[in-house]
């Protein structure tokens, strides 16, 4: 296995993310509809934050059973994206390597980490993305 292989080689380059105005209901769509785990929050390119399925479920716990256009109305109306998102994200440089990644997703309690050059989201690797990676070299 190499050591010092570039992290970009095996993170997500398209990424669907929100914007800091949108709504929670745009968050729960692009979950449901991309099967996403992660949604990355940007101002233009700037990362801002980081939305989790798990930030989701937890808001929309409440309201299980209850009809989708009245769980996204509610949030709407209660919650917006910056007080739902993770602000204190671990990242790492475009310039990091693979090694990097694996020893900073585990070391922490998530499984993504946004790639960045600067606060520019360039990028995200998952704990899914290498896991991937380690199949590939046995």
């Amino acid at each position: 296995m190499k050591h010092h292989e570039p992290v970009t080689k095996i993170m997500s380059r398209n990424l669907v993310t929100v914007h800091h105005g949108d709504p929670i209901s745009k968050v729960r769509k692009l979950i449901r509809e991309h099967g996403l785990h992660h949604v990355p929050v940007v101002s233009g390119d700037q990362l801002v934050g980081l939305i989790s399925w798990a930030d989701m479920l937890r808001v929309s716990l409440g309201a299980f059973g209850a009809d989708e256009r009245a769980v996204d109305a509610a949030l709407d109306h209660t919650m917006s994206i910056e007080q739902l998102m993770s602000t204190d994200m671990t990242t790492i440089s475009e310039h990091g390597t693979i090694r990097e990644a694996a020893e900073l997703l585990a070391a922490g309690t998530f499984h993504s980490l946004p790639v960045v050059s600067g606060r520019k989201l360039v990028g995200m690797v998952t704990t899914t993305d290498l896991v991937r990676y380690l199949v590939q070299q046995f």
